[in-house]
């Protein structure tokens, strides 16, 4: 498994929210590029990055940030929010984005997430976040009616490179790990799972690699990192090692 810290950019600054309230930010850091370093720094493999003002409005609008970020690292960047057609996907990987993530468009134009795969293989994450286990979009300010592994379903053999499952219910909060929930979806479905939300502790993470879904392939971090209350060099060796070492 692989642990992805995680940069939320709102006004060029890295924040946290609490549940995905856009006024319950914390700002950690008003460098972004050296935030993504100490990461880097610290052995991470990858950095995931949130552009929360883009994935309000629709489109990009932390643009020169990411820029920052992939100047400061060398390891794969992850990025979502905002990213809703096919030229705003390819531009981002032609300036270095290794993974686009692709959140509401998911929902919306499922038929663009499979061409944006068939166009660029392996490049391509769907971001799907649940509240009480339906699927919401808009940075999180609107639920539908359609379940998590429902959607997750429909995109089934078109080249996806992972799902990133959010329980919304649990970002920011530090209350655990929706582990329940998160290898269920891994079990329903052949793409591989990154969980996200709720990441407390170094206990969080063993528990995620003891709940017997393979598919699960990494898990997000943000606040805890930024407390303190997760090593990071700790996370990613624990993740890295055999079963066995992890519980």
């Amino acid at each position: 498994m692989i642990l992805f810290p995680a940069i939320d950019l709102k006004g060029g600054q890295c924040v946290r929210l609490l549940k995905g309230e856009m006024n319950t930010a914390t700002v950690f850091n008003d460098d972004p590029g050296a935030q993504a370093r100490l990461f880097q720094d610290a052995g991470c493999g990858w950095v995931h990055v949130v552009d929360l003002d883009g994935a309000f409005a629709g489109e990009t609008r932390n643009g020169e940030a990411v820029d920052r970020i992939l100047a400061a690292v060398d390891v794969p960047v992850q990025l979502g929010g905002g990213i809703r057609d096919m030229a705003a996907i390819d531009a981002w990987l032609a300036k270095g984005v290794a993974r686009v993530i692709l959140g509401t468009v998911a929902l919306r134009d499922p038929e663009l997430v499979k061409a944006a795969c068939a166009r660029h293989p392996g490049r391509i994450a769907v971001g799907i976040d649940a509240r009480d286990g339906m699927v919401a979009v808009e940075g999180w300010a609107e639920t539908s009616t359609l379940s998590a592994v429902d959607l997750a379903r429909q995109f089934e053999g078109c080249g996806v490179a992972a799902i990133i499952f959010t329980d919304i219910d649990r970002d920011g909060a530090l209350g655990g790990v929706n582990v329940a929930a998160t290898a269920a979806l891994a079990n329903a479905i052949s793409t591989p799972v990154i969980a996200s939300g709720g990441v407390a502790s170094l206990d969080d993470l063993a528990a995620l690699k003891a709940a017997g879904a393979p598919g699960i392939a990494g898990a997000i971090s943000g606040r805890a990192l930024y407390d303190g209350r997760i090593d990071l060099a700790e996370a990613v060796a624990l993740l890295a090692a055999p079963e066995a070492e992890a519980v």
